[in-house]
């Protein structure tokens, strides 16, 4: 799970293993959006500059852009081959960098949705990628044991960094701009001048791989967390270890520092948040909660609350002075793998991995309906226009359609010869399209049950499909990397 705070400290936003986005009020707690879009893993989240879009990478190859105050998907970029492990916006908010496990990275034109620059020249997969402060260039990490430099307009190679001698896990950029820092699974810390290439410090101390490295926002520090259990902090001028946090009682997944340089946060596989004064090295605070590794930790920009990610399902926001927990949000619970408001926001859909759909009180969260029936993870559900119905597609291989307010089942639509990925409602309600894993996408008449179309030509697994607004059109993604449009009305 990742998460990141929006530029003014009000927002959070997660991307989780169930394949969905989050965004939630920092202060109160509220989730305020569910993106829904990615047919996998969601590894990687930012927000823009100006705290207007998302962007998020996944495991199903794509990188997706969204607005914060609609939910709406903006953009899809499509043209990595292998899952995207790290994104990142420009400080203009104009262009998007996204690297993947197919050895690239790719620069996108946020505005036209147009790839701008497939820069090429890693030989492993890419870990990590950022652009420096001014936007002119982007850092990558790679595990073929590299950190390169590339000029953002062009696309050019600048500098290729060699020194590690394995993997690069994490890198970033100076504030100034001027120097890189990389973290290593060969157990070093290592700084760049970001212009001429050269090796500026390397250091060492930490006895295992080292997985988050930041610059402090002065400038001045480099914190490191390894899977040593240790915390490390570093001058930058000198290359001096100044403090070495000791509290942990596993590895270390990820670090940063309070926006005042004063704090630095760490999550642990022990299941704990704990935050450290860096000027004396005390424990301030230890951040317990948590039942399961803690991967993802941030401060807030205003440095007033820390937000933390676990396996086990839940985000959490703290209070960074006093260490209280101020809000615990858990929508995953047995793996939720798909959720929907009703029309009128009053109600709320959810299909899960213990076989069942259940209709909740958006207002109260009180359960108005459990409804059992499938068999097998129910992956996609969707409301119909007016709120008067549910859909639900399985792994079971059926579709069936629900009443909202008596729970019962109206029809069931078999045909599929493999687990259904995406159902939706036609706009007027009287027809329903759902894709599956046995690469075809049928439309169905709700009132009859009959199959009224089969539409073929997907070569893998379609995972999402949608009708147009006016019905005529059905749109459908796959696996084989297409997306295609079909005529709703003669198959074609």
């Amino acid at each position: 799970m990742c998460v990141a705070f929006s530029p003014d400290s009000k927002h959070i936003v997660a991307g989780s293993n169930d394949n969905s986005i989050r965004m939630w009020n920092a202060a109160s707690g509220a989730q305020m959006q569910r993106l829904d879009g990615h047919n996998h893993w969601v590894a990687s989240v930012a927000f823009s500059s100006d705290g207007k879009s998302i962007v998020s990478g996944s495991y199903d190859k794509s990188v997706k852009v969204w607005d914060v105050s609609s939910g709406a998907q903006l953009h899809k970029f499509n043209g990595h081959t292998h899952w995207v492990a790290s994104v990142a916006f420009s400080s203009d908010s104009k262009n998007i960098v996204s690297g993947s496990h197919d050895n690239s990275v790719q620069v996108w034109d946020v505005s036209s949705g147009a790839q701008m620059h497939k820069l090429s020249g890693h030989t492993c997969w890419v870990a990590s990628v950022a652009f420096s402060p001014d936007g002119k260039y982007i850092v990558s990490s790679s595990n073929d044991n590299s950190v390169r430099v590339w000029d953002a307009f062009s696309g050019a190679q600048l500098q290729k960094l060699n020194g590690h001698i394995h993997g690069v896990a994490s890198v970033s950029f100076s504030p100034s701009g001027k120097f890189i820092v990389s973290g290593s699974y060969n157990k070093s810390v290592r700084m760049w001048d970001a212009f001429s290439g050269a090796q500026l410090q390397k250091f060492n101390g930490h006895t295992d791989e080292v997985t988050s490295v930041m610059f402090s926002p002065n400038g001045k520090y480099i914190v490191s967390g390894s899977h040593d259990n240790f915390v490390k902090m570093w001058d930058v001028s000198s290359g001096t270890q100044l403090q070495e946090f000791n509290g942990h009682d596993d590895g270390i997944a990820s670090v940063a520092f309070s926006p005042d340089s004063k704090c630095i946060v760490s999550s642990s596989y022990d299941y704990s948040v704990k935050v450290w004064n860096a000027s004396s090295g005390a424990q301030a605070q230890k951040l317990n909660g948590h039942i399961d590794g803690v991967v993802s930790v941030a401060f807030s920009p205003d440095g007033k609350y820390i937000v933390s990610s676990s396996y086990d399902n839940f985000i959490k926001v703290w209070d960074a002075s006093s260490g209280i927990q101020l809000q615990a949000s858990n929508g995953h619970t047995q793996c939720v793998a798909s959720v929907a408001f009703s029309s009128d926001s009053k109600h709320i859909v959810s299909g899960s991995h213990d076989n069942s759909v259940r209709v909740w009180d958006a207002s109260s969260g009180v359960q108005v309906q459990k409804l059992d029936g499938h068999s097998h993870w129910v992956a996609s559900v969707a409301f119909s226009s007016d709120g008067e119905f549910i859909v639900s597609g399985s792994y079971d291989k059926s579709v069936k359609v629900w009443n909202v307010f008596s729970g019962a089942q109206l029809q069931e639509f078999n045909g599929h010869t493999d687990s259904i990925a995406s159902v939706a409602f036609s706009l007027d309600g009287e027809f329903i399209v759902s894709g599956s894993y046995d690469n075809s996408v049928r439309m169905w008449d709700v009132s009859s049950g009959v199959q009224m179309q089969k539409f073929n030509g997907h070569t893998d697994s379609v995972t999402s499909v949608v009708f147009s607004p006016d019905g005529k059109s059905i749109a459908s993604s796959s696996y084989d990397y297409s997306v295609r449009v079909w005529n709703a009305s003669d198959g074609t």
